[in-house]
């Protein structure tokens, strides 16, 4: 199990793409993690039949204003929450709270499972994940999703690795 609050480290500035980084699956994959009042910072985006439409705009908007506020985070993690076919929640990780933005600290066990492949196959993935936790006894609460790399530098990089993080009881 990793210490409270943080996930693997994976050194953003290796990018080759100058945008994201390829995580290392084996660090990730069937681990247990457990937060206690990690700070996040929620934001939400506009879907289509679990299609965001306007994830870049949203993502741009809430990055500057985190980097405005002078907030860094020791991680890259942001966790997404299908909440309708129609809208995401999407959790951004800071190292403390950003005023003027919804700040929600999230506690609890989680259990990670690495996916790999295009992100049409999330109900796939999301089933999976289910299972997976069940098969360890465990109850799954919530699921959230970490897309590790965009469209682009997944192309890029022949890989789109995608973290399901199931919160469990």
């Amino acid at each position: 199990m990793y210490a409270i609050n943080h996930v693997p480290y994976y050194d953003l500035a290796k990018s080759s793409t100058g945008c994201c980084s390829l995580i290392n699956p084996e660090d990730w994959d069937e681990r247990e993690f457990t937060f206690e009042r990690k700070p996040f910072v929620r934001v939400s985006t506009k879907s289509l039949l679990h299609i965001p439409i306007n994830m870049n705009k949203v993502m741009t908007r809430a990055q500057k204003a985190i980097d405005d506020a002078g907030v860094e985070a020791e991680e890259q993690l942001v966790l997404s929450y299908e909440v309708s076919p129609w809208r995401a929640d999407h959790y951004i990780a800071v190292s403390h709270p950003v005023q003027g933005m919804i700040n929600v600290p999230i506690t609890g066990k989680f259990i990670a499972k690495v996916f790999e492949g295009p992100y049409k196959e999330i109900r796939n993935w999301y089933n999976q994940l289910q299972k997976y936790v069940e098969s360890l006894g465990k109850e799954p609460l919530k699921t959230y999703f970490f897309y590790t790399a965009c469209p682009k530098c997944a192309k890029a990089y022949g890989k789109n690795y995608v973290v399901g993080f199931e919160k469990i009881a």
